[in-house]
């Protein structure tokens, strides 16, 4: 124990409690980013320091720190592989921060904690920069200027001075953040951007389709996108399809989208017959290319493509948060069906059950239209029991004729890929669309929320005289689903009794008290204005407000400069009013003292031109005995007042009341 044997307590406890707890309030980006591990041993290091602090215990060997690093950074090689990347070069600062809390003792180790600490700021804003994450960040930020204003004035100070110090401090900063933040030129993107990896991100998405896959999303609340609608041009909770991924390979239950597909050329909007609906879509990280639309999209943003299908394809993989301007119409442009795309759109699995023959040869019999045998192929869904679940349980190897014939239960995708198998086999060109359906509306930020649980599967057939249009099974066996929305369905299910696992549900339910409703509406529309009002505040963005308020087509050195003068003016502005203040003050404190010396000469005990505060206030107690305790609380006041660096509010209003009461006594 020879390490940890002398006792030295050069750092009082008070600023170390709240160094720790900005700390604390840095931890929240490392959850879910880093491995477990690293915010564990963290936590560790900040509690064993307390234990030791208090006993006067530090870590002192050289060789228990040479063992504590080399230990670190085996840890790291194992979870990482490597010790290149951002992650695994974070993860190496908060352990080797961990390391030096166990080691601080003093004043200089205590600042570089804090200045470590504001480093691990900055790399949990690297890891995430959601709204909650930042407002962490913040009060970590916050708390780390206080203890450093609570070090320096001693731990004899009073709990909310250094807190009332860093807030000010806090905001005379604010003006030359904002002015910075806007004015100054932005080369290419804002403060969104994504540096670590998404562990374990589930979007929901893939371009296959099988049993399970959508349904497994029903209890995600995560967002997959916000979208406005800038023109008021709001469609309907059941005419709100966001497509995402159109599905062309056939294996019964189980569909395949093309791996990279190629381009649609630009299609002139003149030919559209209808009015196009304009959405602002806000999309979250998922590692993949696929972007969302209202159906049927027309044009595409840069960076992306409109893939055959039309569905967008952005150019590079969706690494971080991405909002765009889409336009979409009722209709699909250049609505044709070339002899090359009709084979492969009537592809159909290897082995096709005579049971599942039989069915559609019943539709087709008599040379049936399209359109008839798709109105036969609903009704065989109305009709036969078939039940909507969000668990419908596996399916086997045979899944279209077991869920077709036998089990008649399933989820979007699986009336979506059994609904378009059988119409190919019935000679109907159809295809699966994956996307989302419907979404939160929310009343103050005017924009609706889509969810992972939103999440939704359906098809889209080949009419000769109408193109291709969409068609949901789902809708028939579940029209609540399409038209209420997804939490909506299962809150009246759980009220029905039909379903065994209401946690969910009733969650949902209680989430939609008004107290509890307006409060979640709040912190989304705080979060969306945080997401698309500074995140996104990149170049373009910057260029519309100047143009908004009339300085655009200005280079960016006339905004560096102007940028840096105004701050110097700023600056000048204040550092000239707290001169101004800070005399005031100082002139009132020697007019009131003054005042004090007035009173005292005509009671006896005049004041010499060459007498100070202190033997003033000695020889007055010595002729005025009997105002001697007076006399001495209005001298200690003065002299805090007079030499203190600034002055107290609340002692200043004593000191004039206590002389105002010598004068008015005496």
């Amino acid at each position: 124990m020879k390490t940890l044997r002398r006792q030295d307590t050069r750092i009082p406890r008070r600023p170390l409690l709240w160094l720790a707890v900005a700390l604390l309030f840095a931890l929240p980006p490392m959850f879910g980013t880093l491995p477990s591990w690293v915010p564990l041993l963290f936590l560790i290091a900040l509690t064993a320091k307390f234990w030791m602090q208090p006993k006067g215990y530090h870590l002192r060997s050289l060789f228990w720190k040479v063992v504590l690093v080399a230990l670190i950074l085996s840890l790291l090689f194992f979870s990482y592989g490597s010790l290149r990347g951002i992650e695994p070069g974070v993860s190496l600062i908060v352990m080797l921060t961990s390391v030096k809390i166990l080691e601080a003792h003093t004043a200089r180790e205590f600042h570089i904690m804090i200045m470590v600490a504001w480093v691990l700021c900055l790399c949990g804003f690297f890891l995430s920069q959601n709204l909650a994450i930042a407002l962490c960040l913040l009060i970590a930020f916050t708390l780390l200027l206080v203890a450093l204003i609570q070090f320096h004035r001693g731990s004899s100070s009073a709990f909310w001075p250094p807190v009332r110090t860093a807030g000010k401090l806090l905001a005379q900063a604010a003006p030359l953040i904002v002015l910075l933040f806007l004015f100054f030129p932005r080369f290419s993107t804002g403060f969104r951007f994504q540096i670590a990896s998404q562990r374990g991100s589930s979007t929901g998405f893939s371009d296959h389709l099988s049993p399970g896959s959508v349904s497994s999303l029903t209890n995600s609340s995560e967002v997959a996108f916000r979208a406005e609608f800038p023109d008021g041009k709001i469609p309907t909770l059941g005419a709100m399809y966001w497509r995402g991924v159109v599905m062309w390979h056939c294996e019964g239950l189980e569909w395949n989208a093309p791996k990279n597909p190629a381009a649609l050329p630009k299609t002139s909007q003149s030919s559209l017959r209808s009015e196009g609906v304009r959405q602002w879509i806000t999309i979250e990280a998922h590692d993949a290319r696929w972007m969302f639309a209202l159906d049927w999209p027309a044009n595409w943003p840069s960076g992306a493509r409109l893939a055959p299908g039309d569905y967008l394809w952005s150019d590079q993989p969706i690494h971080k948060a991405r909002r765009y301007e889409v336009t979409s119409y009722p209709e699909i442009p250049n609505n044709q069906l070339h002899s090359g795309e009709r084979e492969p759109l009537l592809q159909l699995p290897a082995a096709i059950s005579p049971a599942a023959r039989a069915l559609v040869q019943s539709w087709t019999a008599g040379k049936a239209e399209p359109r008839a045998i798709v109105e036969k192929a609903l009704e065989f869904f109305r009709a036969q029991g078939f039940l909507y679940s969000p668990s419908p349980g596996e399916y086997g190897k045979n899944g279209l004729d077991e869920f077709l014939f036998h089990r008649r239960l399933g989820f979007c995708e699986h009336y979506a890929a059994s609904f378009a198998t059988l119409m190919r086999l019935a000679g109907v060109p159809a295809r699966v669309v994956t996307g989302y359906l419907g979404g939160e509306y929310n009343e103050i930020g005017h924009f609706f929320l889509v969810r992972q649980a939103d999440a939704h599967a359906w098809c889209e057939v080949w009419f000769p005289d109408r193109g291709w249009q969409r068609v949901d099974p789902t809708a028939v066996v579940a029209p609540d689903r399409v038209n209420l929305g997804f939490s909506s369905f299962l809150e009246r299910r759980a009220a029905a009794g039909q379903l065994d696992n209401t946690q969910g549900v009733l969650a949902r339910k209680l989430a939609r008290w008004p107290i509890f409703a307006r409060a979640r509406l709040g912190w989304q529309t705080l979060s969306y204005a945080w997401d698309t009002r500074v995140l996104s505040f990149d170049g373009d963005e910057q260029e519309s407000f100047f143009t908004a308020i009339g300085i655009a087509g200005r280079g960016p050195i006339f905004f560096i400069v102007g940028s840096l003068l105004v701050a110097i003016a700023l600056l000048a502005l204040y550092t000239g009013w707290t001169h101004l203040r800070t005399r005031a003050c100082g002139d009132r404190i020697k007019r009131i003292y003054e005042s004090f010396c007035r009173k005292a000469a005509r009671l006896g005990a005049p004041r010499n031109p060459s007498e100070g505060p202190l033997d003033f206030s000695r020889r007055a107690m010595r002729l005025l005995p009997n105002d001697s305790e007076r006399i001495r609380s209005i001298a200690e006041a003065y002299i805090a007042l007079r030499y203190a660096p600034a002055s107290d509010p609340m002692t200043l209003e004593q000191f004039a009341k206590a002389v105002s009461a010598f004068v008015r006594a005496s």
